[in-house]
């Protein structure tokens, strides 16, 4: 039913509902008049005879029928305007199909016919209405109970509560990481610019969520986007599992936490800076690059380390002590080439300190010959040996003509040098050089450092390899040291 139809027929039915009410008002009153006019004929009746003749009865029907011919009128009226309104209906247009939104809302009732003398009955608004009801707290629930399973699923992620048992590794390398310039408030409370280096939240996430760490991608960037997480994560392979919650995942993907991968690398004696990064690259520590930019520009603050020679990564030569070292993989080579450089601080001694004062020589000095001693040495007896003929040499500023010198520099040598190698430019050329090279040659141990500053009390000059057994023979004399190598057979 249209809407100018319902509101034409309500108005006819309020209309003839007010009429009935009055008639039946007007209907009542004349039957409390009529009532009263009859009680006071019976006391009349009932009093005795007065000397004046009594006044005629009122006529009590009049007033009644007056009320009867009212109701009816009434009723006439309400019949007519209720037959016009089923008109009005009846000529209305055919009615248009009624979704089920409008039917929900309409709750339309088909209208009963009324006759002449019943009473209109009233519309069922109330049923309607409280039928809403029940539909539209039951919607609220609805919504209420999927926000609430919503909301506690999200916090399962965030807070790592239920999830099922997974570990999984986890490599961040630097390469995902970029810098950028940001806003910090200093103690002093004012703001400076400072810049940061951030990792690629977008594949950051992606590698949880593919390792099964956490379950909602968005929901992790959007806390770490809150709380500047992107900022706190370092590159390195870690170690992680469903326990962690957000907070705990960022704080493990850091250097130095627990859930960094760790590595066990050793690095033989007499190993030289390039081999030593190569070697830390082969362990997935740091790429090779990576630690020659750090070798060269990174400050390190020692005082064995010349300040005048930032720029050139040599300069680390000689100071990366050997040993054996516990790497986290893909840290930074700062801290790994720092490693190396608090291990040598260490093992220096006030005593090595000491002996090469009185000597004339510098720690680096003291290192460059180590480096020699390490390199040329068989077996440790003749560290001091090697030594003694070092100085002996340097005092009479002969070149000290040894061939590890020439071979640092080579990129590639047999197991000895062929004259042509003896012959190029280069100041590690001691066969042209007198004095030491200009940096170590090598990263010498703890024997050959203590050699370098206490060496054996010789008259040696020469020194010969013994292609049998594999030692050194030591020389005072050219002649001597001529005839042995002439009887030896060296081959590359």
């Amino acid at each position: 039913m249209s809407d100018p139809i319902n509101k034409r027929y309500d108005e006819s039915a309020a209309e003839a509902n007010r009429a009935l009410r009055q008639a039946a008002q007007q209907q009542r009153s004349a039957q409390q008049q009529a009532a009263q006019r009859q009680r006071a004929a019976a006391k009349q009746e009932a009093a005795p005879q007065s000397a004046e003749p009594a006044a005629p009865a009122a006529r009590p029907a009049q007033p009644v029928q007056n009320a009867v011919r009212t109701v009816n009128s009434a009723q006439q009226r309400a019949a007519q305007r209720a037959e016009a309104a089923r008109s009005v209906r009846q000529s209305a247009p055919a009615r248009q199909p009624v979704s089920a939104a409008q039917r929900f809302y309409a709750a339309e009732v088909e209208e009963p016919e009324y006759e002449d003398d019943a009473p209109i009955r009233k519309r069922r608004d109330g049923q309607s209405g409280c039928l809403g009801g029940v539909i539209y707290f039951a919607f609220v629930l609805s919504v209420s109970i999927i926000l609430a399973c919503v909301g506690w699923l999200a916090a399962s992620d965030v807070l790592a509560l239920n999830k099922e048992p997974i570990e999984a590794t986890i490599t961040l390398d630097k390469d995902i990481f970029s810098e950028k310039v940001v806003t910090v408030e200093n103690e002093n409370g004012s703001e400076e610019r400072e810049t940061v280096r951030c990792v690629d939240l977008d594949y950051l996430a992606d590698q949880l969520k593919t390792a099964g760490i956490i379950q909602y991608k968005s929901l992790f960037k959007l806390y770490c986007n809150f709380s500047h997480a992107d900022r706190q994560i370092d590159p390195g392979t870690y170690e992680l599992n469903t326990n962690y919650d957000y907070r705990a995942l960022v704080k493990k993907m850091q250097i130095g936490s627990g859930a960094m991968v760790t590595t066990k690398v050793t690095i033989p004696e007499g190993y030289n800076m390039k081999q030593i990064f190569q070697k830390l690259e082969e362990e997935n520590v740091c790429s090779y690059d990576d630690l020659m930019e750090a070798a060269a520009n990174y400050n390190y603050n020692y005082s064995f380390l010349d300040e005048n020679a930032i720029g050139d990564p040599t300069r680390l030569e000689g100071f990366l002590f050997p040993d054996t070292y516990e790497f986290y993989q893909g840290m930074q080579a700062s801290s790994a080439i720092n490693k190396f450089l608090v291990n040598f601080h260490n093992r220096l001694t006030e005593e090595t300190i000491d002996l090469a004062a009185e000597r004339g020589l510098s720690l680096k000095d003291v290192i460059n010959i180590a480096s020699m001693i390490e390199k040329e040495a068989a077996n440790d007896d003749e560290r001091t040996v090697i030594a003694s003929v070092i100085y002996n040499r340097l005092r009479r500023d002969m070149p000290l003509q040894v061939d590890s010198t020439i071979m640092y520099v080579l990129e590639e040598h047999g197991d000895t040098l062929t004259v042509e190698d003896t012959k190029i430019d280069s100041p590690y050329n001691t066969y042209q050089h007198t004095g030491l090279p200009p940096t170590p040659i090598a990263n010498p141990g703890a024997a050959s450092i203590t050699a370098a500053v206490k060496p054996a009390n010789t008259n040696y000059v020469y020194y010969a390899l013994d292609a049998e057994s594999g030692t050194h023979q030591f020389f005072t004399s050219y002649s001597e040291f001529s005839a042995f190598v002439a009887r030896q057979s060296y081959s590359n």
